[in-house]
């Protein structure tokens, strides 16, 4: 499929990366328009999702103008490769790959890889990553992305895990350059009840919440 590329102004414009993991075709293709009519612009859909590529594929011929789409939990270039396929915008990482990072580089599509450590971090960065994933910051908290900025300010970082509503905005003035966020953002109870509208008030408020930032 023809690489569409990647928006860093759309992204820059709600520098929230929503994570969409273990949801069926239908559910998605019901979130993807009200996702991008709240405002939010950059969304990934995980490899280990059932049916992800076909997603990713749909998802590009739906609902791509306004929206980056990408493909997350990359973790081999065979992953990379299935991902690429689908049309994928941009490639998210638990991990530190540097074959996976290496060939994102090459083809000029982002690439967000999960890191820990600083070491790891760094490494992720000198490789040519666009950001990292800071993964899990769930255990680390937003004075771990302060302290880390602190002697490397270069850094661009995307903290993910346990980010929402409450604490996004303390990761935000602790120096993220953008947050990932997957279960605090697709609301379990309001996707099973089929609640979209309420889906939407509540992509809203994440929109609402950045731009106080």
């Amino acid at each position: 499929m023809a690489q569409n590329s990647f928006s860093w102004e759309l992204f820059s414009k709600a520098p929230i990366i929503g994570i969409i993991r273990g949801l069926s075709a239908e559910v998605v293709a019901q979130i993807l328009p009200l996702y991008r009519a709240s405002g939010l612009t950059t969304i990934e859909i995980t490899m280990n999702t059932p049916g992800a590529e076909t997603m990713i594929q749909r998802a590009l011929e739906t609902n791509s103008e306004g929206l980056n789409i990408g493909a997350g939990t990359v973790c081999t270039k065979d992953d990379l490769d299935r991902a690429l396929d689908a049309g994928a915008q941009f490639i998210v990482t638990p991990i530190v790959n540097k074959k996976v990072i290496k060939a994102c580089v090459k083809r000029n599509v982002p690439i967000f890889p999960g890191a820990f450590t600083p070491s790891e971090i760094y490494k992720a960065w000198s490789l040519g990553a666009s950001m990292i994933k800071v993964y899990p910051a769930t255990s680390l908290g937003p004075d771990y992305i302060k302290d880390l900025k602190a002697p490397m300010n270069q850094l661009e970082v995307v903290p993910t895990g346990g980010i929402s509503l409450d604490n996004m905005v303390a990761y935000f003035k602790a120096g993220a350059n953008g947050v990932g966020i997957g279960s605090h953002l697709f609301d379990k109870t309001l996707i099973q009840q089929k609640n979209w509208s309420g889906l939407m008030e509540h992509f809203e408020q994440f929109v609402q919440k950045i731009k106080t930032v």
